[in-house]
């Protein structure tokens, strides 16, 4: 099957569990023998890696296919040691059927606040601090704004007006981008023969959208997170009318659990006969790293992994924190990952008290999320409200007991993993003491945790998304 897949993330360009979800899937669909032609946005600026296959405008012309922002683009070379690192890190070379087509776009972050994590050696700028240089007559951001298609003198295009105000969180450019996106995407899908669009999440919607009334071929979203995921029930309404939008004119829709479709039928008003429920899954690495160097000799390590926004409840892992130090001392707490909570969470430790038991990493990737699993005595993952979670996964997968929130898509497949509500912070410390305290229990869901994870691989859901993928097309 020919899958043309429009994604806002993929390795090494992250932020969230996203890019994660969209490198499994896609790795699996291939493993499995179809065609994935996955439609990327490229920061501006980044280096050039020779393992993706870059088709911007320019190129399309000599495709004979219509350029609808008359862009031009040549290729510039960035430092060895940046294509080399993203090479390396983002697990493209063992693809063998699919072709990455990189958009030019701003590369804002999918996520309200959440930040954008580039490896080193590569980095982005603002469409308004592009144009801020440009008014100086800056070169090269008078051209890199042309790449984008934005006029360099006055304000922001007129396409992004006509995206509305209200963007709240997000920021102006990302709707841009998305904008942008739909119209390049469009234009790169009139050149292609493919079977299935798959949209993964909000911002690639429109550009789903319309690939499928310019082509007829079927559309699947895929629901990896809503705005009432993200935002609680101060929803951004842009962003709830996007996604709303794509719901409803797709083919079919793939929720990653039972909570997602929930959430889709009731707030959106999808019909239940349109969702299929596809949970993720996680890669089974046989070569994983050796841990790192121990935070101390003696010292237990509780790690909290993920974005810290209020989604992912950081704040009633530091309370649990507190609680937990009540009863044993010599634990260490890990928080690794970044977002608009962090000086938060580091004032509310230090405020009660326990400001020298918890380790703020910052954001961590490749190599370092595989040892600061390993490190871990215990897991916490405690999502006020989570469409599936990956992060518990791989934490199995690096033989680490896992304790979760019941308020997440991955507590309806996990049998050995403790399950405690956020917000009752007093269980969740006395699921972590006893995790710690009894090397049995440990054990028992090391072992148990390993052989449960045999049947949650993307292999598997991969073959649901193909049942996905023929459901769409005999719909049509």
């Amino acid at each position: 099957m020919r899958i043309l897949m429009l994604g806002w993330e993929f390795p090494p360009f992250i932020s969230g569990g996203l890019g994660t979800a969209c490198h499994g899937l896609t790795r699996a669909l291939d493993r499995q023998g179809h065609k994935v032609y996955f439609l990327l946005p490229k920061p501006v600026e980044a280096p050039e890696t020779t393992h993706v296959t870059l088709l911007s405008p320019s190129l399309l012309k000599r495709k004979g296919v219509p350029d609808p922002l008359g862009l031009e683009r040549s290729a510039q070379a960035g430092s060895a040691a940046a294509s080399k690192a993203i090479a390396e890190e983002s697990n493209r070379s063992d693809l063998q059927k699919t072709e990455f087509f990189e958009v030019p776009a701003n590369f804002s972050s999918p996520y309200p606040d959440g930040g954008l994590n580039l490896p080193e050696g590569v980095t982005y700028e603002t469409v308004a601090g592009l144009m801020a240089r440009a008014q100086k007559n800056d070169p090269g951001a008078i051209q890199a704004l042309k790449e984008l298609g934005i006029a360099p003198s006055g304000s922001l295009s007129d396409e992004v007006d006509q995206l509305g105000e209200g963007f709240g969180d997000y920021g102006r450019d990302l709707f841009a981008d998305a904008h942008r996106y739909a119209r390049i995407a469009a234009a790169i899908a009139s050149g292609i023969e493919f079977d299935v669009v798959h949209a993964h999440d909000w911002l690639t919607y429109p550009a789903g959208v319309a690939i499928r009334r310019l082509t007829g071929k079927p559309l699947v979203c895929h629901i990896h997170a809503t705005e009432f995921d993200r935002s609680g029930d101060n929803v951004n309404q842009p962003v709830y009318d996007i996604e709303r939008m794509g719901m409803h004119a797709c083919d079919r829709l793939i929720a990653v659990s039972m909570l997602t479709r929930s959430i889709c039928m009731r707030r959106y008003g999808v019909p239940e006969s349109k969702i299929d429920v596809v949970y993720n899954g996680v890669e089974q690495e046989h070569n994983q790293p050796e841990p790192g160097a121990q935070i101390g000799s003696d010292d237990k390590i509780v790690l909290f992994l993920g974005r810290i926004t209020m989604q992912k409840g950081p704040e009633y892992f530091i309370r649990a924190a507190k609680r937990v130090l009540e009863k044993v001392e010599n634990v260490k707490f890990v928080v690794a990952g970044s977002g608009d909570m962090a000086m938060r969470m580091i004032e509310q430790a230090a405020g009660l008290g326990i400001g020298s038991k918890v380790l703020f990493t910052g954001f961590l990737r490749g190599r370092d999320v595989a040892r600061v699993f390993r490190m871990a005595d215990c897991y916490v993952m405690p999502s006020v409200s989570e469409p599936f979670g990956i992060a518990p996964l791989e934490a199995m997968s690096h033989d680490t007991p896992v304790i979760i929130s019941k308020q997440s898509g991955v507590a309806e497949v996990l049998q050995h993993a403790l399950k405690v509500d956020f917000w009752d912070t007093d269980e969740m410390a006395n699921k972590i003491v006893a995790v710690l305290k009894y090397p049995p229990l440990s054990k028992t869901l090391r072992q148990h945790g390993v052989f449960e994870l045999k049947s949650l691989t993307w292999d598997r859901s991969a073959e649901k998304v193909a049942r996905v993928y023929e459901r769409a097309i005999s719909s049509v």
